[in-house]
């Protein structure tokens, strides 16, 4: 085994009627502390260099998404310990605290719409949506036509494996919303976000909904897609190199090769409502001429391997756990199958993490290594 360190609904949805008041929009740096909560200055909390993507409370997604929060408030540090400790409140607040500018946003828009035929009434269809992959991290691998829809948004609402390489590229003045979802905490719901790209698109705005690696592949897109296309909104879908694919070539591993792997197959790891089990597998998904890709698979991954090992996956198949693959802080963990969780637990690999399982992982130019060291490397 081998541990490598590389360079490689309507907007008013979420809230409650009984909330209270927001508190300032400073809130996103109050942190657990003996009291409850205490205040942290953004400049200590969530170092960029500790994640390449967005996430949740991160410095990088307020200074990105500041234009949804007041400016004129002010952050009241007494009432911090009062405030509980609880996703769900923090969420509701949150939005509660866009929910503002968000408004201003859609009246602005529909009052540019409407002003355009001079009369109040505007003829103007909808708005388009884009549904844009950004691939797994690496901004070398965003395509240019992904470039021009982004340059072009009124609105960007963004996942949390788009990464921060890939944000810096758009234009100063656009407009960001974070929906990004982690275990335990959805900034947005799906049915939020299908509100929000229905309102915005309805308003005649140029809608941009940004998704990590394909927005196709394991993004939830056709979800957003077939709601929207319901609703009358174009949807406009550009492809993004999917994980699978950019992670695989940054390591040198062919999903398929003569002889070798006569097939791919992408699997996700996600169970129901959290559990340990994933969704499904198949017993034919124990191929050994079929190269496995599984996607969201690291709280999953014992019961994985147990289920293919049982199904007639040879315990020696070669396999890989790729951690934030194509970024600078990407790390990998190589072993065989049957040592695969045990390494992938000792090197404490995070989200997200890729796992590529069957025999081309063993022509990577990584392969063979030795399972008696662990190796770090970085280029």
């Amino acid at each position: 085994m081998a541990v490598f360190n590389t360079k490689f609904p309507s907007l008013l949805a979420g809230t409650t009627s009984n909330s209270k008041k927001p508190h300032n929009h400073k809130f996103r740096h109050l942190q657990i502390s003996n009291c409850s909560l205490s205040y942290t200055p953004p400049s200590t909390t969530y170092s960029s260099n500790s994640s390449p993507f967005t996430e949740k409370h991160s410095v990088e997604r307020y200074q990105r998404d500041n234009w949804l929060y007041s400016k004129d408030s002010s952050f009241d540090n007494t009432t911090c310990c009062s405030l509980p400790v609880d996703p769900n409140y923090i969420r509701n607040e949150d939005i509660a605290l866009q929910l503002p500018e968000l408004k201003k946003l859609l009246q602005v828009l529909r009052e540019k719409r409407e002003g355009e035929d001079g009369n109040g009434f505007s003829n103007k269809g909808p708005g388009n949506v884009f549904l844009v992959g950004t691939g797994p991290g690496d901004p070398e691998l965003l395509t240019l036509k992904a470039l021009r829809a982004i340059e072009t948004a009124d609105l960007l609402l963004y996942d949390r494996l788009v990464s921060n390489d890939v944000l810096n590229l758009v234009r100063q003045d656009a407009r960001f919303l974070y929906v990004g979802k982690t275990a335990g905490y959805h900034s947005r719901t799906q049915e939020e976000i299908h509100e929000l790209l229905l309102s915005f698109a309805e308003a005649g705005a140029n809608v941009v909904r940004l998704k990590g690696g394909d927005p196709l592949v394991f993004g939830r897109g056709g979800e957003e897609m077939d709601f929207l296309q319901q609703q009358g909104i174009q949807v406009k879908v550009i492809p993004g190199i999917t994980a699978a694919s950019g992670i695989a070539a940054e390591l040198g591993i062919p999903l398929t090769h003569r002889g070798v792997a006569n097939s791919v197959r992408f699997l996700t790891g996600h169970s129901r409502k959290g559990g340990t089990d994933p969704l499904f597998v198949a017993e034919n998904a124990a191929d050994q001429d079929c190269t496995l890709v599984v996607y969201m698979g690291l709280s999953t991954l014992p019961s994985l391997a147990q289920k293919l090992m049982r199904q007639g996956l040879p315990p020696d198949t070669p396999a890989v756990a790729v951690e934030r693959g194509t970024t600078p802080q990407q790390r990998m963990v190589f072993a065989e199958l049957h040592d695969l969780v045990d390494k992938v637990t000792s090197a404490e690999l995070l989200s997200p993490t890729l796992i590529v399982i069957g025999k081309v992982v063993a022509l990577s130019p990584l392969w063979p290594l030795s399972s008696k060291a662990v190796m770090m490397a970085e280029t």
